[in-house]
């Protein structure tokens, strides 16, 4: 019972920064059309990242979606590390590492509403 409460709040925190990153990105915040930018992506290519992250996002809070949404949303925050390792920012690695394990925790913990 515990371990459903604490997967619940990990992944209502991946849900909410999901949300709120995919929201700065759909938005064109300038430090994410810096950061895309340096990377190739243009205003619209990181209008779809957005969109998409918050596609994942929504996708985790269902069980039958869940997976899917974890996969996402670890699949575009491994691309934003990938491209740090190119630019060989490793401080930036080491902000976005924590997020993919998030990620990844919750997918092996399962969705807290999920049937034995």
């Amino acid at each position: 019972m515990i371990l459903k409460i604490i997967n619940a709040a990990l992944m209502l925190v991946a849900v909410f920064m999901g949300l709120k990153q995919g929201y700065a990105m759909f938005s064109g915040k300038p430090e994410m059309l810096e950061m895309f930018g340096k990377w190739g992506f243009n205003k619209s290519g990181l209008m779809i990242n957005g969109v998409v992250t918050i596609i994942a996002a929504l996708l985790i809070l269902f069980p039958k979606t869940f997976v899917w949404g974890n996969f996402l949303m670890a699949a575009g925050i491994l691309l934003i590390i990938c491209f740090h390792l190119m630019d060989k920012d490793f401080k930036g690695v080491l902000v976005e590492l924590p997020f993919l394990l998030l990620n990844l925790v919750i997918i092996y913990l399962q969705h807290p509403l999920k049937k034995a």
